[in-house]
Parts: structure tokens; C-alpha cells; sequence
């Protein structure tokens, strides 16, 4: 089968595409044939050696297909089910690894495509609205990269919960398309401050909680937005990792909350994955929120894919295509 390896860390030029051996499951393991390869920025990570992983390794975590074998000891899956994942192995590829327990069904009316989109970024959205700081009915909440594929789904779900959401987006193209997602203000960050922005548009009461994953050059400008014991939610890092922060930092400003979140620690039971699963395919079936694929790439152009995400170029989810 066809993969991408990678063998040293660096640019993008250290993806190579190339024909390797096809993966047996073990014990616990399905095989999925891979329809759609969700792409994220965490494999961008990973291949720069920010987050590190043995070399050599294939990246991808998130996809979708159909189960082709499956491992000793897996009940409840059958050969020719249509099933997705946010935690396999080796997506960048033909055929990929998942652990049994975290596959999910893949319903009818969602077509593989859209499941490799929405797993991943939409699990993110789900658990930091839902999970993280639970979003109501009053709250106001500060979105950084709105228009991207987790601050549009983000975006839609905090609507759906009631509440107040200023974006922050590059361009106006991109302010459309968070507009469209439902957000109720969007800051041009590029021509206009956006912590002055934030007292502006919430007459100096600052917003509850800010999502955060851009990190270097919005971190600390969004602690300054936030109301006493509000929570700065840091989920990524596009921009760079920020500097360290001084715990008194956040008394100053108010007994703020931090936290560092990460998807695995908000899937840590069959129910927890199942749940957010099924509540994202419910919304997402009867168009309570919106799911846009941005491009899709071949296999073979992986690189390209990760160079148009690396330039913030994204405006929705952008998949590998086998």
C-alpha cells in the first residue's frame, strides 16, 4: 500500500510518500480501508518535532473507511463497517490501525468524508464547549481563528447553547465565513487590536472565556479580555508555544483560570467517546451545525496539504484523499 513516512524532523519535504508493507491489527485492533484522512494541526506539530514521536513515524490519527480486518479479542465490529476515529494510527495511508474501543459507527446519512472532517475538530469543539468551560445561555466568549475548522464548529455550538461569541479572523473573507458560523462581533486582528477591540464591544466587562489556539501571539493579550475568574482555554499553538506564565500573573489579573486541555484526556471512556460522537453526528444530521471541507488533497501531496495549513490558508477542514 501507499503511506507517508516520515524519517527526520523538519519542513514539509521530510513527508515521503512511498510504498510500505500493509498493517496487521493486533489483539484489541481493526484494520479500516481509509476513505478520507482528516488532517490537523497537530501532525504539523509532531513532524517539526515540537511534539515528539519515535522517528520514523506516519502521521494521522484522525479518519474514516471501512473495517477490512479485525484483531483478536474485538467484539461489536464486523468486515465492511463504516466507521470512523480521532485516535487511530498511520492515516496517511491506505489502510490504517485503530484501537477497537476508539472507533465509532459512522451513521447512514453521514457520508465518510464528512466523519473524517468532523471527528477530530469536532470532538475539540465539543469538549471546550461542553466540557471545559460549559457554555450557557449570557456567557461571552472570545473565538480566536474562527474561521477555521474547530473555531466554525466552536462557533455553531456555542450558539447553540446560548452564548455570546466575538470572533477574531485575519481577513474579511475569513470574517464571513465566521459571521456565517454564527458569530455575533468579528475583530480584523490584523487592522485592529483586539484586547482594545474586546472592551469596546463589551463596554469594559470583558469576556468570560477565551479559546485559544493560536498561543504565542494571542495568549497574553487574551488573558488582559478576560473577566475576574474567567478561563483562558489554550488548545493550540498555530502561532508558537507561549512563554511560560507566572501563577501570579493570573491573580493580578483577576483569579483567573488556565488550563491546557488535550482531547485524549476529555476521551478517556468508551461512553465519553460515544457521546460526543453521537451528539456531533445528531447536530451535524439535522443541520444544527454546519461541517465545511475547505480542499482536499491525494495521499500523494501530503506535503502541499501541510504547507497550506502551515500558511493559514484554511477555511474549514481540509482532508487526504488515498
Amino acid at each position: 500500500m501507499k503511506a507517508i513516512e516520515v524519517y527526520a524532523y523538519g519542513s514539509a519535504r521530510q513527508l515521503s510518500y512511498e510504498e510500505v508493507p500493509l498493517p496487521e491489527p493486533e489483539a484489541g485492533q481493526v484494520r479500516v480501508k481509509i476513505q478520507a484522512t482528516g488532517l490537523n494541526f497537530v501532525e504539523i506539530y509532531e513532524r517539526k518535532g515540537l511534539n515528539k514521536i519515535d522517528l520514523p513515524f506516519r502521521p494521522g490519527a484522525e479518519f474514516a473507511g471501512t473495517i477490512d480486518a479485525i484483531g483478536r479479542d474485538v467484539t461489536g465490529f464486523e468486515i465492511g463497517e463504516r466507521v470512523a476515529t480521532a485516535r487511530g494510527k498511520g492515516g496517511y495511508a491506505e489502510y490504517a490501525i485503530a484501537p477497537a474501543g476508539q472507533l465509532v459507527p459512522v451513521p447512514i446519512e453521514t457520508s465518510l468524508e464528512q466523519a473524517a472532517a468532523l471527528m477530530l475538530q469536532g470532538m475539540t469543539a465539543h469538549y471546550l464547549s461542553r466540557s471545559t468551560y460549559p457554555l450557557k445561555t449570557g456567557d461571552i466568549a472570545l473565538v480566536h481563528a474562527a474561521a477555521g475548522g474547530v473555531g466554525q464548529l466552536l462557533t455553531q455550538i456555542a450558539k447553540k447553547f446560548g452564548a455570546y461569541v466575538i470572533a477574531t479572523t485575519s481577513t474579511e473573507e475569513k470574517a464571513e465565513i465566521a459571521r456565517n458560523a454564527g458569530a455575533d462581533e468579528v475583530i480584523l486582528y490584523m487592522q485592529e487590536d483586539f484586547e482594545s477591540a474586546i472592551q469596546r464591544l463589551t463596554k469594559g466587562r470583558g469576556v468570560d472565556v477565551v479559546y485559544d489556539g493560536v498561543g504565542k501571539t494571542t495568549f497574553t493579550k487574551g488573558l488582559n479580555c478576560l473577566i475576574p475568574r474567567g478561563m483562558m482555554v489554550l488548545y493550540g499553538q498555530a502561532s508558537g508555544p507561549v512563554e511560560a506564565v507566572n501563577p501570579q500573573v493570573l491573580k493580578q489579573k483577576g483569579s483567573l483560570f488556565l488550563t491546557r486541555p488535550s482531547l485524549s484526556h476529555y476521551l478517556l471512556t468508551r461512553q465519553e467517546i460515544l457521546q460526543r460522537s453521537s451528539d456531533l453526528f445528531k447536530w451535524l444530521a439535522g443541520g444544527e451545525i454546519v461541517l465545511k471541507v475547505d480542499r482536499s488533497f491525494p495521499l500523494a501531496e501530503a506535503d502541499e496539504a501541510q504547507r497550506y495549513m502551515e500558511a493559514r490558508q484554511t477555511k474549514g477542514k481540509v482532508l487526504l484523499i488515498p
